[in-house]
C-alpha cells in the first residue's frame, strides 16, 4: 500500500502542470486601439495641438504678451530657448488666427503619412530650422526682433510635403502636393523677403528650405533607379 504524497509535492506538480499548460489567446479587444495617423485619429491629434496653441495665447494674453519674452532672439544666447519655444508663442489672437487653420490641416496631411515620420520631421524643422534662423535673422541689437510664430513650422511642412513629391514622383504624393498647393500656395509669398510684426521671413526660408532637405534625403530620386540597376544582370551573348 502506497503512502500518500506529501501536501508539498502535490502542490509543487500543480504548479509545473500549469507552466506546461500553452497560454491561452487573449480576446481580441472590444474597441479598435486609437491610430494617431488614420484620417479621423490624425484631424483629432491636429485639433488638439490647435486648441493647445490657443491655451497658450490666453495664457499668454492675461499676461499682456509677457510670454513672447521667450521667443526665438536671434544672435543672442538667451534667446536660444526660442528655437523651441517660437512655435508656441504669438503676437495676439489675430495672428495665431492666421497660424490655427495651417497647423491643423497641413499637419494633418503630413500626420496622415504616421507618427514617426510627422516627428521626425516636425523635431528637424524646429530644431534646425530654428537655429538657422537664429543665425542668419538680424539681432535685436541691429534692428531685429523677437521672433514667435508657428510659420516656420508650417513651412517646414509645406518644404517636406512638396519636396517629398518632386523626388519620390509617387501618384499619391504628387496628388497630395497638388491639393496642398491649390489650397496654401498663396502663402509660398511668403517666402520673399519682407518684414510685419508677426515674425521674420528668415523663419519661414530656413523651416521651408528644412523641410525640403529632409525630403531630399527621406526620398531620394535616385535611389530607386539605381537599386533596380544594380539588380539587373548583365546579358550573356
Amino acid at each position: 500500500m502506497s503512502t500518500p504524497e506529501p501536501r508539498y509535492l502535490e502542490r509543487a506538480k500543480n504548479v509545473l502542470a500549469q507552466l506546461r499548460r500553452p497560454p491561452t489567446p487573449a480576446s481580441p479587444a472590444s474597441e479598435p486601439r486609437f491610430d494617431a495617423s488614420s484620417w479621423g485619429g490624425a484631424l483629432i491629434v491636429m485639433v488638439i495641438v490647435g486648441v493647445g496653441l490657443w491655451v497658450i495665447q490666453l495664457v499668454n494674453a492675461g499676461d499682456h504678451q509677457h510670454l513672447n519674452r521667450f521667443g526665438l532672439k536671434p544672435r543672442e544666447v538667451d534667446g536660444l530657448w526660442g528655437i523651441l519655444t517660437q512655435p508656441f508663442l504669438h503676437q495676439g489672437y489675430n495672428h495665431l488666427l492666421t497660424d490655427t487653420v495651417s497647423v491643423v490641416a497641413i499637419g494633418w496631411v503630413l500626420l496622415l503619412s504616421g507618427v514617426r515620420l510627422w516627428l521626425f520631421v516636425t523635431a528637424a524643422v524646429v530644431l534646425v530650422g530654428g537655429a538657422a534662423t537664429w543665425l542668419v535673422a538680424p539681432g535685436v541689437a541691429h534692428n531685429g526682433h523677437t521672433i514667435v510664430g508657428s510659420t516656420g513650422l508650417i513651412f517646414g511642412w509645406m518644404g517636406y510635403l512638396l519636396a517629398r513629391a518632386y523626388f519620390s514622383r509617387r501618384l499619391k504624393w504628387i496628388l497630395t502636393a497638388v491639393v496642398l498647393l491649390i489650397f496654401f500656395g498663396t502663402l509660398l509669398g511668403s517666402l520673399l523677403p519682407a518684414s510685419d510684426s508677426h515674425g521674420a521671413w528668415e523663419s519661414r526660408i530656413c523651416g521651408f528650405v528644412v523641410g525640403a532637405l529632409v525630403g531630399w534625403l527621406l526620398h531620394p530620386r535616385g535611389g530607386r533607379n539605381k537599386k533596380a540597376a544594380a539588380g539587373k544582370r548583365p546579358a550573356v551573348s
